[in-house]
């Protein structure tokens, strides 16, 4: 993490794990922002005085690695590429710092709300005796066995919370991309994703913050981004212009 990013997470007062916990977004609005590494330095001095950051083992940033499944013939990616607003995602996340590792379904209705479902689990390679199918059975429209590794992520992740601990703000940096299957790999190594999460249609001091920065709502899948630039094969037209916002807000700063 740079150097500047660091000292101005350094000046925001401290938020636990355990008090995170405590924050539940029960009407929660998921919006996603991209930015870079210089709009991010600018966004954290705004944030002074507004916001906490929080802190895991006296680390105010964290690192994650991410495995992504899909069925042989990628059919989740295609439903996400076609614009089905009915999807859902099954990955393999390990917390870096902790080594904790997750298996997660994630399903999004036809309301553009996501809901979440994950267990523990040893490692990709124990998902079937640590009961990964009761999960997917219950969660998924797949079982393991119509599932294979396709692509994989890490990056470093910023936790805010509002002091009113309405929303939360999740940025994440430094994201490197490596495909299972043709062991491509690619980074966006400038680019910052940004997703702010709070309750309803409360009060939220980044937004105007976003706004001054002319940061502007743009979705991103780290799954689908990530297999389009690590598996050229892919039918990818629809993301193109994704790919085209991302290269003009990179050259631009």
């Amino acid at each position: 993490m740079e150097q500047q990013i660091l000292q101005l997470l350094d000046k925001l007062p401290p938020i636990s794990l355990s008090e995170m916990k405590d924050i539940k977004l029960m009407n929660r609005i998921d919006k996603k922002y991209l930015a870079t590494i210089d709009q991010l330095q600018q966004l954290l001095a705004m944030a002074q005085g507004k916001y906490m950051v929080q802190q895991i083992e006296g680390k105010r940033y964290n690192r994650y690695h991410t495995i992504y499944l899909d069925t042989p013939d990628e059919e989740m990616y295609t439903m996400h590429h076609n614009g089905r607003i009915v999807r859902q995602k099954v990955r393999v996340r390990t917390y870096m710092d902790s080594g904790d590792t997750f298996l997660e379904v994630k399903n999004k209705n036809n309301h553009g709300r996501t809901k979440k479902k994950r267990m523990t689990v040893g490692s990709i390679h124990s998902l079937h005796e640590d009961g990964g199918d009761t999960l997917l059975a219950k969660h998924a429209n797949y079982l393991l066995d119509d599932l294979v590794p396709k692509v994989e992520n890490h990056f470093e992740r910023i936790t805010l919370v509002n002091m009113a601990k309405t929303e939360r703000l999740t940025i994440d940096c430094h994201v490197k991309f490596h495909h299972w299957e043709t062991d491509i790999e690619d980074t966006f190594d400038r680019l910052v994703i940004i997703e702010l999460k709070r309750d309803g249609n409360v009060y939220s001091p980044v937004k105007s913050m976003l706004r001054e920065l002319r940061i502007k709502p743009s979705g991103f899948s780290k799954y689908c981004i990530g297999s389009a630039l690590t598996k050229p094969t892919l039918k990818q037209g629809n993301f193109k212009p994704r790919f085209v916002r991302i290269n003009k807000l990179l050259n631009n700063h």
